[in-house]
């Protein structure tokens, strides 16, 4: 099993910049890739960004540029660097581990982040 701790949500205006933690403990051996998704009111949950195992990324077109994902040597801690934020930004953040194991995915509790206009 993992678990998913995820940090760092908070308010900020536009423009701004938050920072996002996530601390994975437990079968981190078995993680092939760590990402962040979000989720707006009424909206579905969408990929923000993704790392593998080997180090490689994907972003959504929506925050190319403006966000950067990464993780330490471990891998047991990834981070989201989010820059210019805007108010559609706005959503929970949430952690995700993809597995070489079954269960094949974990979550985090998810975070909440706020930008105002």
């Amino acid at each position: 099993q993992v678990q998913l701790v995820e940090s760092g949500g908070g308010l900020v205006q536009a423009g701004g910049s938050l920072r996002l933690s996530c601390a994975a403990s437990g079968s981190i051996v078995n993680i092939n890739a760590m990402g962040w998704y979000r989720q707006a009111p009424g909206k579905q949950r969408e990929l923000v960004a993704i790392i593998t195992r080997g180090g490689s990324t994907d972003y959504a077109d929506s925050v190319k540029g403006r966000f950067t994902i990464s993780r330490d040597n471990a891998g047991a801690m990834v981070d989201l660097q989010m820059n210019s934020l805007k108010p559609e930004d706005t959503a929970v953040y949430y952690c995700n581990a993809e597995m070489n194991s079954i269960p094949p995915t974990y979550w985090g509790q998810g975070t909440q982040v706020t930008v105002s206009s």
